[in-house]
């Protein structure tokens, strides 16, 4: 069975390592294998590549063997940017960082994966 550790859609925007190193705790203290996290929730930043932001935190949940799912549509910013949208397909080709548009899709995934 997947513990998941759901991050509430509400709150400021996570837009630091710091953050990503308190979603880690979090997870650990929940025994949750996936931390779930809406799109939304992140900076702009994040999405900028060029910030090394969103490499930053995502190499943290990596070394940490916590996956990571970020649940929202956003395909507007990887029309956008050819970068994110390579860094999104990437990602999505393994199975510990996910981009996903639907809790759906990613039910579909935890699926194939438990």
């Amino acid at each position: 069975m997947t513990n998941v550790f759901t991050v509430d859609a509400q709150g400021p925007p996570l837009g630091s390592e710091h953050d990503a190193i308190t979603l880690i705790g979090d997870a650990m203290g929940n025994h949750a294998d996936i931390v779930v996290v809406p799109a939304s929730r992140f900076s702009d930043d994040f999405f900028a590549l060029e910030t090394r932001l969103a490499g930053n935190m995502v190499q943290k949940f990596v070394n940490y063997g916590i996956r990571l799912a970020i649940v929202g549509d956003i395909a507007a910013r990887t029309a956008q940017s050819k970068s994110l949208h390579d860094f999104v397909y990437e990602a999505n080709r393994g199975n510990r960082i996910w981009f996903v548009a639907s809790v759906e899709e990613l039910n579909q995934r935890l699926e194939l994966y438990r």
